[in-house]
């Protein structure tokens, strides 16, 4: 087991680059099987998840390699199975969007359940809708999913939410299918537009891109070509956090701030702020963080909602921003009832928050936080956000079940103690945790 020991209180200082969007790259990675031609991926990074993908593609036939950093050639010239292992399948959540590029390319895929992050409940049933109203035959058995389709027909699909992964697996089946499939309430997310991008520039002919509003033209075949992944905003968001909690100030390069709108809208509620200068981003330092309340001096909410509205994935980030802010704000993540699972670690490191239900939290700040060091990471975001505060908190913090952060994250304490953060990853054994 990996842990991360964590000495506080020091500002975070100088220039980093994000990787690539980790929810891009796991979707661009399986639409390769569309294509019996080599296709190269660049600004793919180089994370646990993605490493597990590949994994599931080579168990597929296909020939996965790193050409150069953050570069990688992918050539399914054959597909050898449509099987995907439980092993592979339990350890990734986005393995379900195998189906989509194997309905299509092969007709056939063999699926078990996926697993993922434990923060709620992530239900499958629009998967399932689009799938099948794309002319596939699915068969579950509690554990299972068969399904088959002789070719994909084009569809009217209306998703009863827009789902990204549900949303995405939809378009890879689509592009091979006969005829015009149009995707309404479709997910729009910078990862979907990726997707879509690769797909064009492989021959598909996809339009309506970037909006809730999808159409596909079904092609015979695709051919091999280039794509890039663009920058992780999930990742800027939370080094831009990891700036301000510390009191530190850093330029990110390469930030895609085009895409950072919402989240710079929302942050600033939190009294967070920064310049754009081109395609990168300064965080001053000795920022006045405050809350801004609503009109009547109302407490503020903060909501997750699906893009271009504040992403989920950084609720935990902002939540511990929060804890340095001055006021009171109320987060509302309705979409998952565990996101908010690890705060009673933030109370114990000295946060006020009161959990009000599975969906809504309470922080009242600012309060200083203090090393803890029995603290385990739950899942890829709450890790991050738990590891933002122990950079914020005084004292010593041992962070363990870092792979969980390893997933989402790409060499993140190398990053961090580049901007001169004290941080120490060390082996040990199960049991409680030990400074060296």
């Amino acid at each position: 087991m990996q842990q991360l020991i964590v000495e506080g209180g020091v500002p975070l200082r100088g220039e980093m680059r994000p990787g690539g969007n980790k929810n891009a790259a796991l979707k661009m990675i399986p639409a390769c099987l569309l294509t019996d031609e080599p296709v190269i991926l660049h600004n793919v990074p180089d994370i646990l998840d993605v490493q597990v993908m590949n994994e599931i593609m080579r168990s597929l036939g296909a020939d996965v390699s790193w050409i150069a950093e953050r570069t990688l050639r992918i050539h399914a010239q054959v597909i050898a199975t449509t099987t995907i292992e439980a092993r592979l399948a339990s350890r990734l959540r986005a393995s379900i969007v195998v189906a989509g590029p194997l309905l299509g390319r092969a007709g056939r895929v063999e699926l078990p359940l996926p697993g993922g992050d434990a923060i709620g409940e992530r239900r499958l049933d629009m998967h399932v809708l689009a799938l099948r109203k794309l002319g596939a035959a699915i068969q579950y058995d509690g554990g299972r999913f068969i399904m088959e389709a002789e070719r994909l027909q084009g569809a009217d699909i209306l998703l009863t939410e827009a789902s990204v992964t549900a949303t995405e697996n939809a378009i890879m089946a689509a592009v091979l299918a006969k005829g015009t499939t149009v995707i309404r309430n479709a997910a729009s997310e910078p990862h979907v537009q990726d997707l879509c991008l690769l797909l064009n520039a492989l021959g598909a002919r996809i339009d309506g891109i970037g909006s809730n509003r999808i159409v596909i033209e079904g092609v015979d075949r695709l051919h091999g070509g280039e794509g890039r992944v663009g920058a992780d905003f999930m990742e800027v968001g939370s080094y831009i956090g990891a700036a301000v909690v510390t009191g530190g100030e850093i330029t990110i390069r390469e930030a895609d701030p085009q895409h950072l709108d919402m989240i710079q809208l929302t942050f600033e509620r939190l009294g967070v702020h920064w310049q754009t200068n081109g395609a990168d981003i300064i965080v001053p330092s000795s920022q006045r963080l405050a809350i801004v309340p609503d009109l009547g001096n109302r407490i503020p909410v903060i909501k997750a909602q699906p893009w271009p509205a504040f992403p989920p994935d950084l609720m935990s980030i902002a939540l511990v921003i929060a804890t340095q802010s001055a006021g009171a704000v109320l987060f509302h993540d309705w979409m998952y009832e565990s996101r908010f699972f690890f705060t009673d670690k933030l109370a114990r490191m000295g946060a006020r928050i009161t959990l009000c239900d599975p969906h809504r939290v309470l922080v009242q700040g600012p309060t200083a936080l203090h090393g803890d060091t029995s603290i385990s990471s739950p899942d890829i975001r709450a890790g991050m956000a738990l590891l933002l505060a122990a950079l914020a908190a005084r004292g010593t913090t041992i962070i363990s079940n870092v792979q969980q952060i390893d997933k989402g994250y790409e060499r993140v304490e190398q990053k961090l103690t580049a901007l001169g953060a004290r941080i120490t990853r060390v082996e040990t054994q199960e049991g409680p945790a030990a400074l060296p």
